[in-house]
C-alpha cells in the first residue's frame, strides 16, 4: 500500500462498512495518511478487530437501513471527531440473491434496496449537514458497473447501484459551489469478502466481462477513494469513476 504522507492530516471521516473489505482497507490508508476515522458497521465483532487494525477513533455498529439509528450515529460521530465530519465514504453494502427476476425472493430484493440505497441515501442525509456547517466536504459514495451495465441474476443489487449513482449524481449538483463535493466509484469486481456471497458462477462471469482478465485489487479501488476523498479532488462532482479494468469506458 502506497502512503502519501499528510495527505489526511487533521481531516476526519465516516466510513461504513467500514469493519472490512473495501472500507476497512480505504481506512487505514487515511488514518496512515495522517486523517481520522470512525467506522460503522453491522459487524460488532468485525469492528472491535477493525479499530484495533485500523487505529480508528471510534467505531459504531449499526444496521444503516434504520434511519433512526443512522441520524443517532452521525450525531455520535460528529463530537468523537472534535466536531467536524470532512469525508464520507459510503462503502457499506450487500449483493442480495442470484436469481432471475421471476424467480427473485421478494425479501431479498427488499433487503438489498434497504441497505444498498436506502441506507446510503440516510447516511449522505444525515452528514451533508455537518459538512455544510463547515463549508467543506468529500463524500464517496460506492456504486459498481452492476449499477452502468446490469448484471443478470442480480437485478436487485444492479438496480440498487444505478440508484447511487443516481443519487450522486443529484447530490453533487446540489452541492456544487458550496465546499462539498460527492461523487461514486464503479468499480468491477475485486478480490473482497462481499464475493463469499456468490456462487462461482457468478464471480467466473464477472471475471469474464473484464478486458484486463482478473479481478480488481482493493488496493487499486481504495487508492482511487482515498485520491475522491482529498481536496485534491477539487473539479469534478456529481460524477463517476471508474475502476474496472476496462469493463465500463463511460
Amino acid at each position: 500500500m502506497s502512503v502519501w504522507s499528510g495527505r489526511f492530516e487533521g481531516q476526519t471521516a465516516v466510513i461504513t462498512g467500514g469493519a472490512s473489505g473495501l472500507g476497512r482497507q480505504v481506512a487505514k490508508r487515511i488514518v496512515a495518511e495522517g486523517g481520522e476515522v470512525v467506522l460503522w458497521d453491522l459487524n460488532a465483532e468485525a469492528l472491535a478487530e477493525a479499530k484495533v487494525e485500523v487505529a480508528a477513533t471510534h467505531t459504531i455498529a449499526l444496521d444503516i437501513s434504520d434511519q433512526a439509528a443512522v441520524e443517532k450515529a452521525a450525531g455520535e460521530s460528529f463530537h468523537a471527531l472534535g466536531t467536524r465530519i470532512d469525508v464520507l465514504v459510503c462503502s457499506a453494502g450487500i449483493t442480495g440473491a442470484t436469481a432471475a427476476v421471476w424467480d427473485y425472493p421478494v425479501d431479498s430484493w427488499q433487503r438489498v434496496i434497504d441497505i444498498n440505497l436506502n441506507g446510503l441515501f440516510y447516511c449522505n442525509r444525515a452528514i451533508v449537514p455537518f459538512m455544510l456547517e463547515n463549508g467543506y466536504g468529500r463524500i464517496v459514495n460506492l456504486a459498481s458497473v452492476a449499477g452502468k451495465e446490469g448484471n443478470p441474476n442480480a437485478s436487485a443489487y444492479s438496480a440498487s447501484k444505478a440508484g447511487v449513482i443516481g443519487f450522486t449524481k443529484s447530490l453533487g449538483k446540489e452541492l456544487a459551489g458550496k465546499g462539498v463535493i460527492a461523487n461514486a466509484l464503479t468499480p468491477a469486481t475485486f478480490e473482497s469478502p462481499i464475493l463469499a456471497q456468490l456462487p462461482q458462477s457468478q464471480v467466473d462471469y464477472m471475471r469474464s466481462k473484464i478486458p484486463m482478465g482478473r479481478l480488481g485489487l482493493i488496493e487499486e479501488s481504495a487508492a482511487m477513494v482515498c485520491f475522491m476523498a482529498s481536496e485534491e479532488c477539487s473539479f469534478t462532482t456529481a460524477s463517476t469513476f471508474d475502476t474496472s479494468g476496462g469493463r465500463t469506458t463511460f
